[in-house]
């Protein structure tokens, strides 16, 4: 074998190497994004009365709102402590957004079921926290 076949050979060993590599790398980041994207890290309700819901961005135009939690201190005939739960809407869901709207002029009180997911992309919203279904204190109470 002259050394012109070696490095013929060697050169299209390293050229499979390389494929392969940058494949197993490309599934590894598409795997790894999805996770992000998709995975859902907790779940839950928060109660209280939405303060705002706004359309905000320079170039993703995305809902973003904000939920007063009152928590009471450990002492009787304590103030109570302001606390707020800023959230964020999925694209798509204008229906959620006209209900929050609604709750936020009526300032009656709601649960708020939201997803936290692992990261935040600037075209899905400013924060992790997804509100998922607004239930209105009012009509939960009427239908017992």
């Amino acid at each position: 074998m002259s050394f012109q076949e070696f490095k013929g050979r060697a050169s299209r060993t390293m050229k499979r190497i390389f494929r392969i590599v940058l494949i197993i790398v490309l599934v590894a980041g598409i795997g790894l994004f999805s996770f992000y994207y998709w995975g859902v890290y907790d779940e839950g309700v928060r109660a209280g009365t939405v303060l705002r819901i706004s359309k905000k961005g320079i170039v993703f135009k995305t809902y973003e709102g904000q939920l007063n939690l009152e928590t009471f201190g450990a002492l009787r005939g304590a103030h109570p402590i302001t606390e707020a739960f800023d959230f964020s809407v999925e694209p798509g869901e204008m229906e959620l957004v006209e209900e929050l709207q609604q709750v936020a002029l009526t300032g009656e009180r709601v649960n708020l079921h939201y997803k936290k997911r692992y990261l935040t992309f600037p075209w899905r919203g400013d924060t992790k926290y997804f509100i998922t279904k607004v239930e209105r204190l009012g009509q939960a109470q009427e239908a017992r």
